[in-house]
């Protein structure tokens, strides 16, 4: 179902239709609706997020996004730039079959993100973080399903990004302030308020996080179907091997998302097998349980190398294949 090779979500460039053809040409076997925030605000990971919550608003100040009584300009404009992003994946990809991926922030990282409108974050509101983590989760579905709409041929999983879980958790969110930092938020918690959203969606989840310290054993008790993960960051090779033996895919960003001098695609499958091994699982099952992508989102990198590394990727994973 997950493919070889696949994207993390953000590119550079600001054309929806050049983007998708990029990926579909570069990722065939699991393209994924890119996210473009070089157009601007309600591009990026928290005005895509703003575009799919349901009766609630927020809108742009100085500060950052905040919930407010009315939706308002910034939040019609994160809209209309997903409505464009449909538009073009009916042109470029509705014929497409198989595995076709879609983003969204995930619960705790939006949550992290959005102000209250008394000026704190809403992480720290049970309150409000339920009545977010409720709103997402219908945008989500009717996302998927307007999806489904343009690529009838597809089958259609969710990747939630929760970039700022581990700060989350280890209380690393700095206040609206910058001055102090908010307590930690107890792990059962986390997990909790995260497989409601991850039960509601209703399709395979990939929770993904590239920052350090992923927490994979809280996404696979959340319901994950798979784990994203910096691979370089992850050095705790029990968590991994229990995650694998629960049955989740693991989709490894092997590559930076930002310009670098890349590797061949063949010195990067020989480190994946090595670290395979060292993790004491058969070299054959490998190629079933990863998918190899850039480590991050692509939207810092230049077009080239953004092209570059989806390249390198796809040809890394030809070599992990069975001999």
């Amino acid at each position: 179902m997950w493919g070889p090779a696949t994207g993390v979500g953000s590119l550079p460039g600001t054309d929806p239709v050049e983007a998708l053809r990029v990926v579909v040409g570069e990722l065939p076997d699991l393209p994924h609706l890119p996210e473009l925030p070089a157009r601007g605000a309600g591009a990026d990971l928290l005005g895509r997020g703003a575009a799919l919550l349901v009766d609630l608003a927020v809108d742009l100040t100085p500060a950052g996004w905040r919930l407010v009584p009315r939706t308002g300009l910034d939040q019609r404009r994160a809209r209309d730039f997903l409505a464009r992003d449909l538009d073009a994946l009916q042109d470029v990809g509705g014929g497409l079959t198989g595995t076709f991926k879609v983003q969204a922030a995930g619960p705790w990282t939006l949550a992290a993100g959005l102000e209250r409108a008394r000026g704190d974050r809403a992480v720290v509101d049970a309150g409000a973080r339920r009545d977010l983590a409720q709103s997402l989760a219908e945008g989500i579905v009717a996302h998927v399903a307007e999806v489904s709409a343009r690529v009838p041929g597809a089958r259609i999983v969710v990747q939630l990004d929760e970039p700022s879980l581990p700060a989350v958790l280890q209380g690393g969110l700095p206040t609206v302030s910058g001055f102090g930092k908010l307590p930690p938020v107890e792990a059962s918690v986390v997990q909790q308020e995260l497989a409601a959203v991850v039960d509601a969606v209703g399709a395979p989840v990939v929770v993904h996080c590239c920052a350090d310290r992923a927490p994979l054993e809280l996404f696979r008790a959340a319901g994950a179907a798979a784990v994203s993960f910096h691979h370089g960051l992850v050095q705790d090779l029990d968590a991994v091997g229990t995650a694998v033996d629960a049955g989740l895919h693991l989709v490894l960003g092997v590559v930076p998302g930002t310009d670098a001098v890349l590797p061949a695609p063949k010195a990067t499958a020989s480190r994946l097998r090595a670290w395979w091994n060292e993790l004491g699982f058969a070299a054959d099952e490998l190629a079933a349980a990863v998918t190899l992508s850039p480590s991050c989102g692509l939207a810092g990198a230049s077009p080239g190398y953004a092209r570059e590394a989806m390249t390198h990727v796809r040809e890394a994973a030809r070599y992990l294949q069975p001999e």
